[in-house]
């Protein structure tokens, strides 16, 4: 199950924070580390020294200069965020996380991605509205800030405590609200990537029948992000969303009729 859990750091500017949190990985069994546009040099000798042995993480990483480059093959994308947002969204403590986790690995070939933002500024709205979920650390309202390393330490151990309990057989049975479908499924959840092709494809054609004014969108496409990622749609649905979708274009595109 940890082998599947990749850690997506996004903007990261001090190097130290990319080798604490190679550290943090190493110490609780997680190796896929992806850097997506990083502010700082992840091979320097500063996140070296950090890493304290756990270089391998840093040399191993994937470096992508997109989101969506990093979680492309990720059935469940999770942003971490201390930040309350106007649009709500699927909320999960730490603790649900990891309780969910051997639910959502059990198919083959799934992966989860933990996705951190900057240590200024976190993750913005468009990257947070590309996740199914969000996970908060409930610290101190008094003083909530984490560092990022930090934040990746509580996160990855409880994702090894899910993992432990697992393997000990003491893991909770898995319920269907744990688990993306609840039954032994016939298609596997769509990727991230077949997700952001469905919506690149809904966005245009509501253009195209004036649904949809990019100038004005009043929070649409978020708010249809929202649904269709608490769906969970699975690679079958999203091909059968996206044939309706080209026969709405070709529709449109043909000569009236009478």
């Amino acid at each position: 199950m940890l082998d599947s859990i990749r850690i997506v750091l996004i903007g990261t500017s001090h190097p130290g924070n990319l080798g604490g949190t190679a550290r943090a990985m190493k110490n609780m069994g997680l190796g896929d580390l992806a850097l997506v546009a990083p502010r700082s040099e992840h091979r320097s000798a500063d996140a070296i020294s950090r890493a304290s042995g756990a270089d391998t993480i840093l040399a191993a990483a994937q470096r992508v200069e997109t989101l969506e480059e990093a979680v492309a093959d990720c059935s469940l994308v999770v942003g971490a965020s201390a930040r309350s947002r106007t649009l709500p969204w699927p909320m999960l403590t730490p603790r649900q996380l990891g309780e969910r986790l051997p639910g959502e690995l059990a198919g083959d070939g799934t992966r989860v991605a933990l996705v951190f933002g900057r240590e200024d500024s976190g993750l913005t709205n468009a990257e947070l509205q590309r996740c199914h979920a969000h996970v908060h650390i409930p610290s101190n309202p008094e003083f909530s800030s984490l560092n990022l390393a930090t934040a990746v330490q509580v996160l990855a151990y409880e994702c090894r405590l899910a993992w432990l309990a697992a393997e000990h057989g003491e893991a909770p049975e898995v319920t269907e609200q744990e688990q993306p479908f609840g039954v032994a499924w016939d298609n596997p959840p769509a990727s991230h990537a077949d997700l952001e092709r469905f919506f690149e494809h809904l966005e245009r054609v509501l253009i195209d029948v004036d649904f949809h004014d990019p100038a004005k969108p009043r929070h649409l496409m978020a708010r249809l992000r929202r649904l269709y990622l608490r769906a969970r749609p699975d690679q079958m649905e999203v091909n059968i969303l996206r044939g309706m979708l080209s026969a709405v274009e070709k529709r449109c595109s043909e000569p009236p009729r009478g």
